[in-house]
């Protein structure tokens, strides 16, 4: 569920009485609640059982753990491009769908933990030979690369919690998530990416 908020300033009469006033220049922001919640509720109380794997819903803007009990935790993320189209070609910034195993991971100067999947895989080949034989890239494109699951940049975690696409086609989550995701991700993980 998507929520808006409106900033609005509250003024006193006199009496003590309090009165709502929407701001001069109203700011409507999207909260990323529905996910935020979940992830508090995660399974805390036991550590997840293997096998594991990963659901990003692009839609949702969530990242699901299932393991061999059932769902384990989610978390809200964020993208490449508004569009949420499926990636095409290397500098569309768009988040590529599909099925990907993480194949790497390792703490990240930027962007706090990074988990690299195999992207692209041969189904994503597959899928971009095919664009470029139906003419709907050109000919030099390039299927790109280094995609993967990191944090935010330091401080930055609120373009989450605003729904605010930014990486050139990776999954971005909050750096105390991604923290948290890390520690109990194995090596070789499913990664399913849906729209």
């Amino acid at each position: 569920m998507k929520t808006t908020i409106l900033l609005t300033t509250c003024l006193f009469a006199a009496g003590g009485m309090m009165l709502k006033k929407p701001v001069a220049e109203e700011k409507a922001v999207r909260v990323n609640t529905a996910a935020s919640r979940k992830a508090a509720n995660k399974r805390f109380s036991v550590k997840p059982q293997s096998p594991m794997y990963i659901v990003i819903d692009k839609r949702k803007y969530e990242l699901s753990v299932y393991d061999s009990q059932g769902w384990y935790a989610t978390y809200p993320v964020v993208f490449g491009n508004n569009s949420l189209e499926d990636k095409k070609m290397e500098g569309d910034k768009n988040t590529p769908e599909g099925s990907f195993r993480i194949n790497q991971k390792n703490v990240h100067s930027k962007w706090d933990r990074f988990m690299g999947l195999d992207y692209p895989t041969k189904e994503s080949i597959a899928k971009f030979n095919a664009r470029k034989q139906r003419g709907e890239i050109p000919g030099w494109a390039r299927p790109g690369g280094e995609i993967g699951i990191h944090g935010t940049w330091p401080g930055e975690d609120y373009v989450i919690d605003r729904y605010t696409n930014w990486t050139n086609g990776c999954i971005s989550m909050k750096r105390n998530d991604v923290e948290d995701l890390y520690s109990y991700i194995p090596m070789g993980t499913p990664v399913t990416i849906k729209k």
